[in-house]
């Protein structure tokens, strides 16, 4: 029987990409999200590039504890993947309370369901965030964690630690089903936790039925990018062109979307298989190569013959000069490794930016 896969947040840019990868997988996938920064578009096209119209769906919001164990009473899941969480940066800053809130309160119901149902395990979407200002570089999973820069990067750091300490505290319960443990279904278990700390998610499906749907003015560069190639924007600002970096713009790891899912059906069936090597792990994902926030944008403009409006602007708060990734632990243990290049995630964003706009 297919394992069952709970995708908190699921009608989202990520989630929606997760989703797809899993289904391919033979996973069963069940999506929850309360569409506070969604609509249903990238929902809807996941249900065509899969053709599955059976796809259980709950609009709920995880900080609702009621309503996350009647999810678990309904759908027995076997793996959680928790993308439920606010994320800009320069929000998070403006917004603390909203952030801490929001993040927190959502995956400790999560992991108090997961606990109460027999035990279960959990993919938390953590983040490079966590690393601060790495003065060595690229980070490993061993680089110590630098006091977040922002709210939100508080948020993942603190996640981290709760699904380690809940691990730790729920190691001793035995699974569902256990006859030493003699725990009946629907009792306390054990959790497992891997918190996937990825990098900078770009681009599109290459159907172009999914991909980055911002609410409002975008948060992150690639949408604002394609929204001004297209005409949404008049002017694209790139946050400071005075960091200590060879063009002066930021230094960042883009990672394919597409790439990214894959990492999270190798971690999902990690856990389900019973292949980790200890209870709580943490894995990189990303690309390993540092790409400058200007020359992303060239390359945009090469990739899809566009001249794009762009602007130099102040520096945005809570932003880091410089991250990228060592994802040799995720390549070996993981048995996954990016491969979509730049130019092409950069097509493909595009495409789904033209798609949206024939809608």
């Amino acid at each position: 029987m297919a394992k069952r896969v709970l995708v908190s947040g699921g009608a989202g840019y990520i989630g929606s990409h997760v989703t797809v990868e899993l289904i391919g997988a033979g996973y069963e996938v069940v999506v929850a999200d309360n569409m506070s920064n969604c609509d249903m578009t990238c929902f809807e096209g996941v249900k065509k590039i899969t053709g599955r119209d059976d796809i259980p769906f709950y609009q709920i919001d995880c900080c609702d504890y009621e309503a996350v164990t009647r999810l678990f009473d309904e759908q027995g899941i076997d793996a959680v993947i928790h993308f439920a969480a606010f994320k800009a940066v320069g929000e998070s800053v403006a917004e603390p309370i909203m952030y801490y809130r929001n993040n927190l309160v959502s995956f400790l119901n999560i992991l108090e369901a997961a606990k109460n149902h027999g035990g279960c395990n959990v993919l938390f979407s953590s983040s490079a965030t966590v690393y601060g200002e790495a003065e060595d570089l690229p980070v490993t999973e061993q680089t110590p964690r630098l006091p977040a820069t922002s709210p939100y990067g508080n948020t993942k750091q603190m996640c981290e630690d709760i699904l380690r300490d809940v691990v730790l505290a729920t190691a001793g319960f035995g699974g569902a089903g256990d006859s030493d443990a003699g725990v009946a279904a629907g009792g306390q278990g054990p959790v497992k936790g891997i918190a996937l700390r990825y990098f900078n998610p770009i681009g599109a499906h290459p159907s172009a039925l999914i991909g980055e749907l911002p609410r409002g003015v975008p948060n992150n560069l690639v949408p604002f990018i394609t929204q001004t190639a297209i005409g949404k924007r008049e002017c694209l600002s790139i946050f400071g062109n005075d960091y200590p970096t060879e063009d002066g713009t930021c230094l960042r790891d883009y990672i394919d979307i597409v790439d990214l899912a894959k990492a999270h059906v190798a971690a999902v069936s990690r856990m389900i298989d019973g292949r980790m090597k200890e209870g709580y792990e943490i894995f990189n994902v990303g690309t390993g190569r540092p790409v400058s926030v200007h020359e992303l944008v060239t390359a945009f403009e090469k990739v899809n013959g566009l001249k794009l409006n762009y602007k130099f602007a102040p520096r945005r708060p809570g932003d880091v000069v410089a991250i990228w990734a060592d994802t040799s632990l995720a390549n070996e243990e993981l048995g996954w490794k990016a491969e979509r290049s730049v130019e092409d995630t950069l097509a493909s964003a595009w495409a789904w930016e033209k798609y949206l706009a024939g809608k």
